[in-house]
Formats: structure tokens, C-alpha cells, sequence
């Protein structure tokens, strides 16, 4: 498993309160910005979160930022905290990547109602749940069916009609988890390949791999691995390595995070999608300013981010 340094994520009362102690005055009527992740043991969050702070040193004068994440990206719980910390820390508005489409709602029902603009990212939070707490998110993100159909559909002129595949999805309970496992199955289906398992592995590495191997062991003629993200991605690398099927089963993913660009360099990874992490968190960020100033983004409601299909060609 990745290790980084997790301090960060276990000290948030800390942070917070050190950032508003430390405030100059003249800052008082810039509006504090919290960015709430999911793990910062994945680097594309990482890197969101790296992407974020750069732009907030560019507009230093216009908002202040707090940012945090979780340590394991099923951990609602700890997320739920953070999100009633920032909530205490009185910031003006919440950019979160929820770990949970359904279980976030609640609490993030509270942070609008102590005046808090929310703003969703990456994943998508459940319409329906929404709907019944009477709240109202925008989402700013990519179309994240449409970004797993192009790899899908990339992965497919690499296969032939009736081979075997199996998907190895995101937390289950989680938006972007499920529209990349339709995506993906959009694409098997237009090409007449045949899904014959999906099975979870939690957005991470050993769990990734934990299912490729078992995938791997019970469809011996599975011909290739669809990840819904690139860490389950490296997983599903080594366990097809450990099988002694290093290219006969074909791996993508989605992402792009930097530890996948020597994969698909020599043709361990075939394609991944990339949501542009760097700038998801920014896109957020910008919706979050306009709507603290009563104002929103011309599309209205939702804002719909890039997604791009990387192949070894772009390497």
C-alpha cells in the first residue's frame, strides 16, 4: 500500500484553528474556502490538492484555503468530521469530493444551512437524497460514464467479439464508482464482449489486485482488466505479472496519475482517462468564489469538466 504522509489528515481541528488564529486582519473579509478530499494516499487527489493550493497562491488576495483529506477513501465517518470542523471553523464555503454519494448529504445540509456554500466534486452526490434534504449542490466534474465508454471503446479495437472481461469497480456506494462501470460495460456491450465479473476493490492498490487475482484465477481465458481507477489499475498490473499473463491480459484505467505513465509507456497499462486533477479542484474552487458572491457559473446548476482518453501514443 502507498504511504504518505497522513499526519496532515489527523490534525484538522489543529489546522484549522492554527489557520484562524494566524489570519492577519486585513485578511477578515477574504472568504475562507475549505476543500474537503478523499485520500491523500491516492495521487490523483494528492495531486488535486497540490493543483489547489498553487492557484490559491496565485489568488492570494482574493481567498484563503484550508484543505483536507481522509486517510482511507471508505472512511465517511472521518470525512463527516471534517466537514463539522469546517463547519465550526465558520469558513464561507465547502469544496468536497465526497466519499459517499448518500451518506455526505446530511451533513453537508448542515453547512448550508449555517450559511456555507457547497460546491460537489469528483463524485457525484445522489440526486435523490438531495432531493429529499431539500438541497441543492452544484456539481462541477467530468461525465464520468462518458470518460470510461472512450477507454472501454479503446480497449475493445484491441479485442475480439465474445472475449471475456471482467470490471473492477470503485467503492460501490459512490457515483463515480458506478457511472464508470456503466461506461465501461456501454462500451463491452456495443462491442459484444462479455462482462462476466464485477467485483469491487475500494479504489485502492491491494484491493485492486486482491480482485484481479481472483478474477485472473476463476475465468482463465479472461482477456482484459477494467479498472475504475488507476491505483486498482497498478494492482491489477501485478496480479496479471504474478499469473504469469504479462501480455496476454490487458489492463486500463482512469486518471492518469503519474505512476501510470511508465505503464502505458511499455504497454502494462493499454489506456487510462484523464479528469485532469489538478484543475478539478480548482474548477470547484472557481464555482465556489462565484456563488459567495451571489453570483454562478453561466451553465447554471452543474459544471461539466474535461475527460480525455490517454493511450501509449500520447506517452
Amino acid at each position: 500500500m502507498n504511504t504518505l504522509p497522513f499526519l496532515r489528515t489527523l490534525s484538522v481541528s489543529l489546522l484549522a484553528a492554527t489557520w484562524l488564529a494566524a489570519a492577519p486582519a486585513q485578511a477578515a473579509d477574504k472568504p475562507k474556502v475549505a476543500l474537503v478530499m478523499k485520500s491523500l494516499a491516492n495521487e490523483f487527489f494528492l495531486t488535486m490538492e497540490n493543483g489547489a493550493k498553487d492557484y490559491q497562491k496565485e489568488h492570494a488576495a482574493d481567498f484563503d484555503l484550508i484543505s483536507n483529506g481522509i486517510k482511507d477513501e471508505s472512511d465517511t465517518a472521518a470525512q463527516i468530521r471534517i466537514v463539522e470542523q469546517m463547519i465550526n471553523a465558520n469558513v464561507n464555503a465547502l469544496v468536497i469530493a465526497p466519499a459517499d454519494s448518500k451518506a455526505l448529504v446530511s451533513v453537508l445540509k448542515k453547512a448550508s444551512d449555517a450559511g456555507i456554500k457547497v460546491v460537489n466534486i469528483d463524485n457525484q452526490l445522489d440526486p435523490d437524497v438531495l432531493k429529499a434534504k431539500h438541497l441543492e449542490v452544484p456539481f462541477v466534474g467530468p461525465d464520468n460514464r462518458a470518460g470510461a465508454k472512450k477507454v472501454g471503446d479503446y480497449l475493445a479495437t484491441k479485442l475480439q467479439a465474445g472475449d471475456q472481461v471482467g470490471i473492477i469497480e470503485g467503492v460501490p456506494t459512490t457515483t463515480n464508482a458506478q457511472m464508470r462501470s456503466a461506461g465501461f460495460k456501454d462500451a463491452m456491450s456495443a462491442a459484444s464482449m462479455k462482462v462476466v465479473s464485477v467485483q469491487s476493490g475500494n479504489w485502492e492498490i491491494d484491493k485492486g489486485n486482491a480482485v484481479a487475482t481472483a478474477m485472473l484465477n476463476e475465468y482463465p481465458d479472461i482477456k482484459a482488466l477494467l479498472a475504475g481507477n488507476d491505483s486498482m489499475a497498478l494492482g491489477a498490473v501485478s496480479a496479471v505479472r504474478a499469473a504469469g499473463k504479462a501480455g496476454k491480459v490487458y489492463v486500463v484505467g482512469y486518471d492518469n496519475i503519474k505512476a501510470i505513465a511508465p505503464m502505458l509507456k511499455d504497454g502494462r497499462v493499454l489506456a487510462t482517462a484523464d479528469q485532469y486533477a489538478a484543475r478539478q479542484a480548482v474548477f470547484g474552487i472557481e464555482e465556489a468564489l462565484r456563488r459567495v458572491k451571489g453570483e454562478q457559473s453561466d451553465a447554471g446548476g452543474n459544471v461539466q469538466t474535461p475527460v480525455d482518453l490517454v493511450t501509449q501514443a500520447a506517452q
